[in-house]
């Protein structure tokens, strides 16, 4: 297992500094192409467009037939054939296809929501693998350095310059990294292997070790509209109240009459007859109360709209100002680790004897845990981001 961290802190740190890497971006593309769940929605859409497509028509036609055997039998036989087509007040067929096309939208926009949600799931996955690499990388120098050192005091100690204690802890910070190291490394390979899962079992070996620069927006109000537009939740649930509103136009026009049209022929013996038939069936009971229903069901749909925008106002907000809060805290780290960064002189003034192995450790310990915090806000703050992102394309 110890060769194989020092194997895959090697190629991070290779990769890194060969600056050829694939980028989130890619990642996306790739993930795009090639995810099973994309493409089983896909063919969702296509079927569920199809379906919405359907009862647009006039009803079927009907064709009827009797042939009566007359009785007694010098009357002869008598033979009816009629042929009828019932259609609905033509104003029905309009608002069942505005309807349709509504439904349609709503399909593509169920489809974008889903596409949203692996996307956002894929950038998380990609941010914590870089996470696990800038953490891996930082490991690699941390164990040479502490190797550096057991050496070191191993010398040392064969010589008599150094007590076995301070070899010993020595020693024990170098096997510490090893398996805090090794811990990150099965991290990772569970995150790799979702990824790879996500792109439809094809693998895809993110080695990016540094976070893109970010900033978020100050201005959260600007940013939210925008962000609202792009919402694909909010889109369909305009579109269910305009399709409610619909059906409240194709119920009142299903309470007009319905009508029939068609040809009649009816023939005996020495006679016949035929010409065309028309019938009216007038509404008085059946569609009572469907337009007060379609009325009620559209007040349900604009209340359910108007909830939907206002929690997602304030869970995007909320959202913001952590991000805002997050960047501020990077942006400290960074400054002050960049000015307090004394592992360097700390590894001369214990080579010089200046201080022990423990005041050498303790002051690598509060490095190490600032240097740690850093990096997890800096996920953090990406993560935070992805979720905003999705509001933003």
């Amino acid at each position: 297992m110890k060769r194989l961290i020092i194997y895959v802190l090697a190629t991070i740190v290779m990769a890194v500094d060969a600056g050829a890497q694939t980028s989130i971006d890619q990642v996306l593309r790739e993930v795009e192409q090639n995810n099973t769940t994309l493409v089983a929605l896909k063919r969702r859409v296509d079927a569920e467009t199809a379906g919405n497509k359907t009862d647009l028509f006039l009803p079927n036609p009907e064709v009827e037939f009797n042939y009566l055997f007359g009785s007694p039998s010098s009357i002869g036989n008598r033979t009816d054939i009629s042929i009828t087509q019932g259609f609905d007040f033509p104003t029905v067929y309009s608002r069942r296809s505005d309807i349709s096309n509504l439904r349609n939208e709503q399909v593509l926009l169920e489809y974008k929501r889903q596409q949203k949600e692996l996307f956002l799931h894929t950038r998380q996955v990609c941010n914590q693998l870089i996470y696990l690499n800038s953490m891996l990388k930082e490991y690699a120098e941390r164990i040479e350095n502490a190797r550096r050192m057991v050496d070191l005091f191993q010398a040392k100690f064969e010589t008599g310059e150094a007590n076995v204690l301070d070899y010993n802890k020595a020693r024990l910070a170098l096997l510490d990294l090893n398996k805090k190291a090794e811990a990150l490394q099965v991290i990772r390979e569970e995150q790799l292997a979702e990824l790879t899962r996500l792109n439809g079992g094809k693998e895809i070996d993110l080695q990016l070790a540094e976070f893109p620069a970010i900033i978020i927006p100050d201005d959260f109000e600007s940013w939210y509209a925008q962000a609202e537009q792009n919402n694909p939740v909010l889109a369909w649930l305009k579109l269910e109240t305009e399709v409610s509103r619909q059906n409240e136009k194709l119920n009142s026009a299903l309470s007009l009459p319905k009508f029939q049209a068609g040809y009649m022929s009816e023939k005996v013996v020495g006679e016949r007859f035929q010409g065309i038939s028309v019938g009216v069936s007038v509404p008085l009971w059946e569609s009572k109360n469907k337009v007060k229903e379609a009325r009620a069901l559209t007040e349900v749909s604009r209340a359910v709209e108007q909830d939907n925008q206002l929690r997602f106002y304030n869970s995007l907000k909320a959202l913001h100002a952590k991000g805002l809060q997050l960047q501020s805290s990077l942006s400290d780290y960074q400054q002050e680790l960049e000015l307090c960064n004394n592992t360097t002189l700390a590894a001369k003034a214990l080579e010089a004897g200046e201080i022990s192995m423990i005041d050498y450790i303790m002051e690598l310990t509060v490095y190490y845990e600032s240097f740690n915090n850093m990096i997890e806000i800096q996920k953090d703050l990406h993560q935070t981001q992805a979720e905003l992102m999705q509001y933003e394309e």
